[in-house]
């Protein structure tokens, strides 16, 4: 899976997967845009100081403007990789609108605003988007207790099938993962009495998304693959 000059987008890359997703990139050759939101990601990101790393302080990827400036003037753009999201839990009857509109913008409109930017910069040329969607979008009975986040990144999972068939004759080739819970120091906190073991390390998850978005990937394509470890 050779990336040498290759340029890569990774949303959410200063986050916990998206950081292990960068390294995984760098260590293969690509150059790396990563957009934040706040300065403090910036700041505590593992990989700010590498030569084929460029950060962007892009702000809301929900909105239009911000997503464009991430995409502006980048040369060549082989893959988009889809990562930034947010998750909250609670049950329908204590959600409102608010709270269901936050998880469609952190998820599913960030998600839908970057694969357009994305085929438009790779409709020339080819590449590939991989987006991130969760366990819930493909066994929606685990979404009980966190409806809105499910219904998101269910919403990820059929933009990501829908655009797959569309881009294809363009030479783009669309995928997603579905993680369960990863191992993060986060999540161990959360849920300290948790079989941690079982769950999938981001290092793992980062492997299947590399190999998607990679040369090295040629036929995959409306795939939404399980990285569920042995949860």
């Amino acid at each position: 899976m050779n990336f040498t000059d290759r340029q890569v987008v990774v949303t959410g890359g200063t986050g916990a997967l998206g950081s292990a997703v960068v390294g995984a990139l760098i260590a293969a050759g690509a150059a790396c845009r990563v957009p934040y939101r706040h300065a403090a990601e910036a700041q505590r990101f593992a990989h700010r100081d590498h030569a084929r790393v460029t950060l962007v302080a892009a702000g809301d990827l929900a909105d239009e403007a911000a997503v464009a400036r991430l995409y502006d003037g980048i040369p060549p753009l082989w893959a988009s990789i889809h990562i930034a999201g947010g998750f909250a839990a609670g049950a329908l009857a204590a959600t409102d609108k608010a709270a269901l509109m936050g998880q469609l913008d952190s998820n599913l409109v960030s998600c839908f605003l970057c694969c357009r930017a994305a085929v438009k910069a790779m409709t020339a040329t080819g590449g590939r988007i991989v987006n991130v969607a969760a366990r819930p979008a493909l066994e929606w009975r685990a979404g009980a207790g966190m409806t809105a986040y499910t219904i998101a990144k269910a919403g990820v999972a059929a933009l990501t099938v829908a655009l797959a068939e569309e881009a294809a004759k363009d030479g783009i080739l669309v995928n997603a993962v579905a993680p369960s819970i990863l191992d993060t120091p986060a999540n161990r906190q959360a849920m300290p009495q948790a079989d941690h073991a079982a769950w999938p390390k981001v290092e793992e998850v980062a492997a299947t998304i590399l190999f998607l978005a990679s040369p090295a990937n040629r036929v995959s394509r409306g795939g939404i693959v399980p990285v569920y470890g042995k949860a």
